[in-house]
């Protein structure tokens, strides 16, 4: 085939070759189809109009089959079995998990096992958890790489992108997750769980859930024994890298201290794929009442406070793929409704008595702040009234110069009354700056008056003399 490259015989480019390393290196096993699905759903709309389904399935997996045969020539990649309906199961290799760590930027001690093996008993619950994350991601095509495509292939994409969004990208999840409640997190001990998914989405409001996928095979005593292990691991305390305890959860995943408004461990979601003999919703209720001591809250002030318990969900993987995580699809055990994921993990009825508590709060702190400004402003006018009112009697009792009748300026008024050990200092206290430069300029144009000759008087040498 003409413009293959030797390196990639198949002809694969760099971008299928990163869909498969981030998939199946979050998924660590799954098919073309589910490949193509998650990392370029627009090839679904681009070759929907082939017929029969058997063909559209191989005409848009067709780039996804190619990437994956060249990572195989490379060791990255190697197939492990088929499904239940004979499609061939791919998963990475050890050198596969390493490339895969760039692509999802995560250290390769997270990065799990191979899953080489998985395939061997047709692979279905590793297919339901699967398709439990192409549910709650809901991939919307790229319209940029449609733009050649027919105007009814465009259409049909923007169809799909206008539908209600999903959560998390495929980086968002992993699988496999050992829960420890002894060992650690590389070497778990006994007594502890693991979950199926792991997701955390915060800039999609979903910090951090756990999910469990049950093909209708396990009883509601056997899920009841694993929300226990999720308990013990919830409750594991161990030393942070500061030296202070915190839940041993924390050290790996970050969320919040509260939930909405609730300090409860995180939680857990449920997802039934009704393939297997038992009744979901009869699974559901007696599983309801044998966890109750995880969930149950207290009521207090008209909503239920869940401080310390566990949220936990419950809903169908034909309902998760009909409506997503913005349907009506959530059923949190003890209430009476189903709910969007967001509203079941939370606490509507807190938030809702939380913001009424604040808007309370706030209106109390402003009539509070207005009569305060209130009694600012009645003071200062007080003070107005007693400043105007002595301002008043200090004008009224001002001297009056008893020269020209003007009144005293203060600076005037100050040195007429200034003493020194209580007698007056001013020369004249009775007249007003001018006229006082007046007075003591015509004191000073007088001439002084001589002083007045003795009178001769008689004497014995006048009488003598003459």
């Amino acid at each position: 085939m003409a413009g293959k490259r030797k390196n990639n015989p198949a002809g694969s480019t760099n971008s299928y070759r990163g869909d498969v390393l981030r998939v199946l290196g979050a998924l660590k096993v799954a098919t073309a189809d589910q490949i193509q699905r998650i990392g370029a759903p627009h090839l679904s709309f681009r070759h929907a109009d082939k017929e029969p389904a058997s063909k559209r399935k191989q005409a848009r997996t067709a780039s996804h089959t190619g990437a994956l045969s060249d990572m195989r020539k490379h060791n990255l990649s190697e197939n492990g079995g088929s499904t239940n309906t004979v499609d061939a199961l791919r998963n990475l290799t050890v050198k596969g998990l390493e490339a895969a760590s760039w692509e999802l930027r995560r250290p390769v001690s997270e990065m799990g096992s191979t899953a080489r093996g998985a395939g061997s008993s047709g692979a279905s619950h590793p297919m339901a958890v699967n398709e439990t994350v192409i549910a709650l991601l809901r991939p919307k095509p790229n319209l940029a790489r449609l733009a050649d495509d027919p105007p009814h292939v465009q259409a049909a994409a923007q169809a799909a992108v206008d539908t209600p969004p999903g959560i998390g990208t495929i980086a968002s999840f992993w699988t496999e997750v050992p829960l420890p409640a002894t060992g650690t997190w590389n070497a778990p001990g006994k007594g502890g769980a693991q979950a199926d998914l792991v997701l955390t989405a915060p800039q999609d409001q979903v910090p951090l859930l756990f999910i469990e996928v049950d093909n209708c095979h396990e009883t509601p005593e056997a899920l009841a024994d694993k929300l226990q292990k999720y308990a013990r691991f919830f409750r594991r305390k161990v030393k942070d890298t500061d030296g202070l305890e915190r839940p041993m959860w924390r050290t790996r995943w970050n969320a919040p201290d509260t939930w909405t408004g609730d300090r409860t461990h995180p939680p857990v979601l449920l997802v039934f794929n009704k393939i297997g003999e038992r009744n979901p919703d009869i699974t559901v209720a007696k599983l309801s009442e044998l966890t109750s001591h995880l969930w149950r809250g207290r009521r207090y002030k008209g909503y239920h406070d869940y401080d310390g318990k566990i949220p936990i969900i419950a809903t169908g993987l034909g309902n998760l793929t009909e409506d997503g995580p913005t349907g009506p699809v959530f059923f949190r055990f003890g209430r009476d409704r189903m709910q969007p994921l967001r509203e079941a993990m939370g606490n509507p009825r807190r938030e809702a008595a939380d913001a009424r508590e604040a808007e309370e709060f706030r209106a109390h702190l402003e009539a509070h702040q207005a009569k305060m400004r209130r009694a600012a402003e009645e003071e200062a006018a007080k003070k107005a009234v007693e400043a105007a009112r002595e301002a008043a009697q200090r004008e009224a009792s001002r001297p009056v110069c008893a020269g020209c009748g003007s009144r005293f300026t203060d600076e005037r008024w100050e040195a007429a009354e200034e003493t020194d050990y209580g007698v007056p200092v001013d020369t004249h206290p009775t007249l007003c700056d001018t006229c006082k430069h007046m007075a003591a300029a015509a004191q000073q144009e007088q001439p002084e008056p001589k002083p007045a000759l003795r009178p001769k008087t008689g004497g014995w040498f006048s009488r003598l003399r003459s």
